[in-house]
């Protein structure tokens, strides 16, 4: 169990960042079968293919998914933390070619301590002098073979869980904001502070941190899971499930209430409606959906006529969310 202990100022030095390179290696340990794929299963089903060639072109994938371990230690260079608002791949995976060989060379002898012996052709991969340069052309491999062609897709779920994220943090404190985070994170308030807690092991075992100010980084993902940050060079970090990954990524064909649905208001009404789950321009719902801009402008008009979604401007930009009743129907 962590403790994450945060003060007043934490608030307005939170940050949320997006990371591409993360992205892929997250995506990689699903196609892999290294993290269970959940509501994930039709995206790994559809490229499956892709990332049987991707293995066959590129041996070092094999050695890169060799490394990847759940509730252990994973070699950091792998994924460094993003600076700024990241979203960049190439300016990531540069900072991966930096790495120092020393580092390197460090981190993969702790990442395979307690890890069953790999193949010996793997061993090679990862005893090679080259290694840094094998591992960095794996994952930009990955990246194009299993990420870039949806990115744009993807990257408007996470942006809009941000922004859905920032806005409850601002307006409404820590415990809006780690409401629907993970089933795995809450909230204790003590006075002017409070405490992040993170349900990592055993109950009876607390492990203590404090923020000191320094606030933390919130990152969500499509293809990832729960992890939290705690030791360097990450800073104190929390990567979670975006919300609307689901409908994104290709469900199992609706059934129940979001077959009815469906037939009340039509299926693409119904998607967008669905989509709704989080505030989102029309912009936005076009990259996500796939649909033309006319076809959802036209579909937000009839669902804000019946009262399903209101719309809000900000500045130039006019976000849709759905009203209670639009919520319900949609089955949340």
């Amino acid at each position: 169990m962590l403790a994450i202990e945060v003060g007043p100022v934490d608030v307005a030095r939170t940050r949320y960042a997006i990371s591409p390179l993360g992205e892929a290696m997250n995506a990689l340990r699903v196609a892999a079968g290294k993290q269970p794929a959940g509501p994930l299963r039709p995206w790994a089903e559809r490229v499956a293919p892709r990332y049987a060639r991707l293995l066959g072109e590129t041996p070092a994938v094999e050695a890169l998914t060799t490394l990847f371990r759940r509730g252990a230690y994973n070699a950091d260079f792998i994924h460094p933390p993003p600076s700024g608002l990241g979203g960049d791949f190439a300016d990531e995976l540069a900072v991966v070619r930096a790495t120092p060989p020393r580092q390197v060379r460090a981190e993969i002898a702790r990442n395979l301590v307690g890890l069953r012996t790999p193949p010996r052709h793997v061993q090679d991969i990862l005893a090679a002098p080259d290694v840094l340069t094998r591992l960095a052309d794996a994952m930009e491999a990955t990246w194009h073979a299993l990420v870039e062609p949806d990115w744009p897709r993807l990257r408007t779920v996470l942006e809009r869980d941000l922004v859905h994220r920032a806005g409850d943090l601002a307006m409404y404190g820590w415990a809006a904001a780690l409401s629907d985070l993970d089933p795995r994170v809450g909230w204790r308030s003590e006075g002017a502070d409070g405490v992040i807690e993170v349900r990592t092991g055993p109950r009876n075992v607390w492990e203590r941190h404090r923020l000191g100010g320094e606030g933390l980084l919130l990152m969500p993902t499509v293809f990832g899971t729960l992890i939290s940050y705690v030791e360097p060079p990450w800073p104190y970090a929390l990567v979670y499930p975006a919300r609307g990954v689901a409908d994104l990524l290709g469900p199992p064909p609706p059934q129940g209430g979001a077959a009815a649905l469906a037939r009340l208001v039509g299926p693409h009404r119904a998607q967008v409606l669905r989509a709704l789950a989080v505030p989102a321009t029309t912009t936005q719902l076009v990259r996500q959906l796939g649909l033309s801009l006319g076809a959802v402008g036209g579909h937000l008009a009839v669902l804000r006529e019946s009262g399903l979604v209101t719309r809000t401007r900000t500045g130039r930009s006019v976000r849709y969310e759905r009203t209670p009743l639009g919520g319900t129907l949609a089955g949340d």
